[in-house]
């Protein structure tokens, strides 16, 4: 049986969904004074974390 592909639909999904999480704690590192461009970076880097863990999983 081989693996098919996720639609690109549902990976937008997944990011869509990690975003917003990864978002809600970036906003409150920012309001406790954390540089806001660093914030974006950790956020970006753990909601396209989180997708490469879904699709592997």
């Amino acid at each position: 049986m081989t693996p098919t592909p996720s639609p690109r639909g549902e990976i937008t999904g997944q990011l869509a969904v990690a975003c917003l999480g990864a978002g809600v704690v970036t906003s409150l590192a920012v309001a406790q004074g954390q540089d806001p461009c660093t914030a974006l970076g950790i956020t970006l880097f753990s909601a396209l974390a989180a997708v490469m863990v879904g699709q592997v999983l």
